[in-house]
C-alpha cells in the first residue's frame, strides 16, 4: 500500500511536468527543432534520463553542424530611395549587371567554408557580366583559419576571371584578425564601410568613347518573386 500510494503521487507530481504541446509548437516552427524534442523524449522514456538529456544534446549539435554548414547567402540589392540592400527575392531592387553582392548570414568556418565557394564559383561561371563579387559581412560574427583559406582561393578563382572580391560591413571583431595575416595585403578589391558606399563606389560610368560590356548599363529592377 505505501509503494502504490507513492507512485501515485510520484505520477501526479510528474504530470505537471510534461508539456505535450512542445511538439505541435516546434513541429510549426522548425522540423528540426521536432525531431530533436522529440527524439529526447522518445529515449528518455525508453532508456532513462541520463540516454535521453545526452542524446538530445547530441542530436542539437549536430543538427547545428548541419544548419550552419549551409548558411543562408543571399543575393542583395538597394531598396529604391534608400540605402538598405535587401534579398532580391524578397524585394523589388536596384542592382547593377556588373556587381555581385551577397549577403551570408553565419559565421565563417571549416564546416561552411567550402558551401561558400561553390555558390560563388557557380554564380560567378554563370554570369559573364560580372565584374566584381561583394561580400556584405554585416551577420559574420567569427571567421576561422579554413574560412580564411577559402576566402583566398576564392579571391584567387575571381582574379582568374577578371573579377574583383571586395568585402563590406565587416565587424571590428572580424577586422582585427583579417588585418593579422596578409589576406587584405592581397585583396583584389577593397575593403568598404557600408554596402552603399561600396555599390556607389563601383557602379560604372558610362564612357562615350570606350566601348561597355554588355548587360553593364545602369540600375536595373529585380526581385520581389518569392512570398
Amino acid at each position: 500500500m505505501p509503494k502504490a500510494t507513492l507512485a501515485a503521487t510520484i505520477i501526479v507530481a510528474v504530470l505537471g511536468l510534461v508539456d505535450v504541446s512542445i511538439l505541435r509548437r516546434s513541429w510549426a516552427y522548425s522540423k528540426a527543432d521536432f525531431a530533436a524534442v522529440l527524439g529526447t523524449i522518445l529515449l528518455t522514456l525508453g532508456l532513462g534520463v541520463e540516454v535521453g538529456v545526452s542524446a538530445g544534446v547530441g542530436l542539437s549539435i549536430l543538427l547545428h553542424l548541419y544548419k550552419t554548414s549551409r548558411p543562408h547567402v543571399a543575393e542583395v540589392g538597394r531598396v529604391p530611395g534608400t540605402e538598405h540592400f535587401r534579398n532580391i527575392l524578397r524585394h523589388r531592387v536596384e542592382t547593377v549587371p556588373s556587381i555581385l553582392t551577397l549577403r551570408i548570414d553565419e559565421s565563417l568556418y571549416f564546416a561552411n567554408a567550402r558551401y561558400l565557394e561553390d555558390i560563388i564559383q557557380t554564380r560567378v561561371a554563370q554570369d559573364k557580366a560580372i565584374d566584381h563579387v561583394i561580400l556584405q559581412c554585416s551577420a559574420i560574427n567569427d571567421i576561422d583559419l579554413s574560412a580564411l583559406e577559402s576566402l583566398e582561393e576564392i579571391m584567387h578563382r575571381l582574379s582568374e576571371m577578371k573579377v574583383q572580391l571586395h568585402l563590406s560591413e565587416v565587424k571590428g571583431p572580424v577586422m582585427d584578425r583579417l588585418e593579422r595575416g596578409d589576406f587584405l595585403d592581397q585583396l583584389t578589391g577593397r575593403v568598404f564601410l557600408s554596402q552603399h558606399e561600396a555599390m556607389m563606389a563601383l557602379t560604372p560610368r558610362p564612357d562615350p568613347q570606350e566601348p561597355q560590356k554588355p548587360n553593364t548599363g545602369p540600375l536595373q529592377i529585380v526581385g520581389g518573386t518569392e512570398p
